[in-house]
């Protein structure tokens, strides 16, 4: 696959899985239901999406984030396929999000997903679009891990 068709299917899915969890999602369900269902039944691909999107908002909302990483992988498998089979749907796919980042951009409104993996943070974490004035954490210090008595 391409690089820019895989950009494509990487911005896609997580649009379209950030979706899920919005406001914008009943006014753009049956529109992804049709993109998936591409002569399919969109009935049961809007079905899927339903289910996918129950089980997103549960996962949010219990911290597991393995779930939630579950559900954009299989969307961006299945948008793949769609996208290789079908190259009118690379169009579709484009408006799909134009508009949604439109909309987004209208309301004032964006999609924000965080997650922090790589080991153990010792202190605030802060990702952000925009801080105005300062900002102060007050926490005790990290300590060094103890390993024991050193040796020598």
């Amino acid at each position: 696959m391409e690089a820019e068709l895989a950009a494509l299917v990487s911005s896609g899915a997580t649009t379209i899985v950030g979706l899920m969890a919005t406001d914008l999602w009943a006014g753009t369900r049956e529109r992804i239901g049709r993109l998936f269902a591409r002569g399919g039944d969109p009935a049961a691909v809007g079905a899927e999406l339903e289910a996918s999107r129950s089980d997103l908002i549960a996962a949010r909302e219990s911290g597991d984030e393995v779930m939630v990483a579950e559900v954009e992988t299989e969307w961006r498998s299945r948008l793949r396929r769609v996208l290789q089979a079908d190259p009118a749907a690379v169009a579709d796919l484009r408006a799909l999000l134009e508009e949604v980042d439109s909309e987004l951009g209208a309301t004032g409104g964006s999609m924000v997903h965080n997650s922090i993996s790589g080991g153990v943070q010792h202190g605030p974490v802060i990702q952000a679009h925009t801080v105005n004035g300062g900002l102060t954490f007050h926490s005790g210090a990290a300590s060094a891990p103890d390993f024991g008595p050193a040796r020598g």
